[in-house]
């Protein structure tokens, strides 16, 4: 049981930094320091909008539209952590 509670635990360690990154980068494509339309920062960017667009659609549709600020990630992020204080309180 403790093994499994220990994956689970990696996981979401391992999501928590995936919306860590895609924070990041998104305000630095919003500020001009990065560029989508270069090879590398477009792969990383696509690719990290593919992985978490399935946890932030759902948030997304619950919450009320704020115009350009978008509280998914940090939605997310509280929803992860909830989580992880369940698992570690198993």
């Amino acid at each position: 049981m403790n093994a499994l509670i220990d994956i689970l635990l990696m996981a979401t360690g391992i999501v928590k930094m995936f919306i860590f990154a895609h924070f990041i980068m998104s305000w630095l494509i919003s500020f001009g320091v990065l560029n989508v339309y270069q090879p590398i920062v477009g792969q990383i960017w696509n690719a990290l909008q593919r992985l978490l667009e399935p946890l932030y659609g759902p948030i997304r549709r619950f919450m009320p539209d704020l115009g350009g600020i978008d509280l998914s990630p940090l939605v997310a992020l509280f929803a992860i952590f909830a989580i992880e204080r369940i698992l570690i309180g198993l």
